[in-house]
């Protein structure tokens, strides 16, 4: 996470934030009538690492499209970059990169003519093309297979190539859509390296994700946005804290009926906190509590009086869907909840 100064001096002597976006009351409604985004309101300040979180079909790729010009919204005010999106598009698409769901690589071309590509598209001087090819592809960690066409490449060999190519003209701003959907776990976190190290050296970054995981490794600040509208903004620790606390699932034996029994142990006993909520699973219960480490072997015996088999036992942080429970009081969609790792 980046710690640059991303303030100007105000005429008073206090500091007032650079935005690298300000989006107020954004929406985009298609022509069917379709209601897309719903007065979203964003500000990025210059160098932040910022995270916008959703399930598939909530807004996201949507709201990144208007930010970029692809897309004009039907209401609100959007500048990026101190552009305005739809008097200055031209200098809006050339002050950013964007790196789109679908890699832009051409797999008849090697890496380094791919960014050679690039670099012509956003008008990289000749005279520094090589020299900015050379560092792209040692930065993606690609300089090793410079000349080798990309079709031979991996999932993640190819992210990391189109994350270059957006990088050519060294934007101050760059778009990243759900960049490592798809990819294995080592990918990924290559990927989150590389993000980081672009952010450490004052790159604004705008990454949508249907991870809390990458989300929370890789973000400043974060929305979470369900429906075309933004339900929560902040840290991930601050989201993650809405949920109440860490959560404890408990698998029993016996099926529902030991599943109701022991939430009621729950209910009727002051085990946890005030403030713990329960709730009945297929394989027994979760308890989410901010002290269900510290209660957690309590509610074990109080199990064992009841009669209560416990077969599985275990304390984690909160995910996605526990974060969407809290904010919106429903659960995601089973496809949207496997996409961003969630198991049933």
């Amino acid at each position: 996470m980046n710690t640059h100064d991303n303030t100007n001096p105000g005429g008073d002597g206090t500091e007032t934030p650079r935005y690298a976006i300000d989006a107020q009351n954004v929406q985009l409604t298609y022509s069917d009538g379709t209601r897309a985004v719903n007065g979203v309101g964003i500000q990025i300040p210059e160098g932040e690492f910022f995270g916008f979180l959703g399930p598939n079909g909530a807004g996201k790729t949507t709201t990144i499209k208007t930010l970029v010009t692809l897309l004009s919204p039907t209401g609100g005010e959007i500048t990026v970059n101190g552009f305005d999106v739809r008097t200055d598009p031209r200098a809006v698409r050339e002050s950013v990169g964007y790196m789109a769901q679908e890699t832009s690589v051409d797999s008849e071309l090697t890496a380094r003519e791919n960014i050679r590509f690039a670099c012509e598209a956003y008008g990289v001087p000749r005279s520094a093309r090589g020299d900015r090819i050379d560092e792209l592809l040692d930065l993606v960690d690609l300089a090793d297979v410079g000349d080798k066409q990309a079709e031979e490449f991996s999932g993640g060999m190819k992210k990391r190539l189109d994350a270059a190519m957006a990088l050519v003209h060294q934007p101050p701003l760059v778009f990243l859509d759900e960049p490592t959907t798809g990819l294995d776990p080592k990918a990924r976190n290559r990927l989150w390296e590389y993000f980081q190290r672009i952010n450490d050296q004052g790159t604004t970054i705008f990454l949508t994700t249907q991870y809390l995981e990458e989300a929370d490794q890789l973000c400043d600040r974060l929305s979470v946005i369900l429906d075309g509208e933004i339900v929560a903004t902040g840290p991930p620790a601050d989201l993650k804290r809405r949920v109440g606390g860490e959560i404890l699932d408990v698998d029993l034996e016996d099926g529902e009926d030991a599943s109701d029994r022991a939430a009621d142990v729950v209910r009727e006993t002051d085990i946890f906190d005030s403030e713990a909520t329960v709730e009945v699973t297929e394989d027994g219960i979760s308890v989410t509590s901010e002290n269900a480490r510290e209660r957690g072997t309590d509610l074990l015996v109080a199990l064992r009086d009841e009669g209560l088999t416990v077969t599985g036992f275990n304390i984690r942080a909160p995910t996605l869907d526990d974060v969407f429970l809290a904010i919106t009081g429903d659960e995601m969609d089973d496809e949207a909840a496997t996409a961003a790792g969630v198991e049933r």
